[in-house]
């Protein structure tokens, strides 16, 4: 069995005069120390990514580099435009083609996006909510999966903080 982490970005600026650019939104304060938080939370479960991979708006690419900082060992991060908002889940699943012989994976992305491929890799009928800084992790059977996945757990920020406390 291979292991996927679908991730949600941290909290991040709102569009406003001071971040015209949706692209370059930055993480809040709160945000960061927030997923600092839950970073430590998931250490508690383990979890240990070969490789993280994520859209490369500025938001996610800084929970990414959060998760990588907090987990153990050095984990690469790539960044996939793929991982976009609005991205395709054909296409995030195909991108993992890339990546067959690692192990585990974690995918630090946008809403609904995440919503969407996480429905699609267990065969649910309709997108999964992920708040800010959700996690979950659906074990499948292949990079890219061939048939549905299964969900392990799925937590909200909260749970994640209360598990790194």
């Amino acid at each position: 069995m291979k292991t996927l982490y679908l991730i949600r970005h941290a909290i991040a600026e709102e569009q406003c005069a001071d971040y015209p650019n949706d692209a370059a939104r930055p993480l809040t304060d709160e945000g960061t120390e927030r997923f600092r938080l839950q970073v430590k939370g998931l250490r508690t479960l383990d979890v240990a990514p070969e490789v993280i991979l994520t859209s490369p708006l500025l938001r996610c690419r800084q929970t990414a580099q959060l998760l990588a900082d907090g987990l153990e060992g050095d984990i690469p991060l790539v960044v996939s435009e793929v991982l976009r908002p609005g991205a395709h889940p054909a296409d995030v699943l195909e991108g993992l083609g890339a990546h067959r012989r690692t192990g585990a994976i974690a995918l630090v992305g946008h809403e609904p996006s995440m919503g969407h491929l996480a429905s699609t890799l267990i065969g649910a009928t309709g997108p999964i909510p992920f708040k800010k800084g959700s996690v979950c992790r659906i074990d499948v059977d292949a990079f890219p999966p061939r048939g549905a996945g299964v969900l392990i757990w799925m937590l909200p920020p909260r749970a994640l903080r209360l598990l790194g406390e």
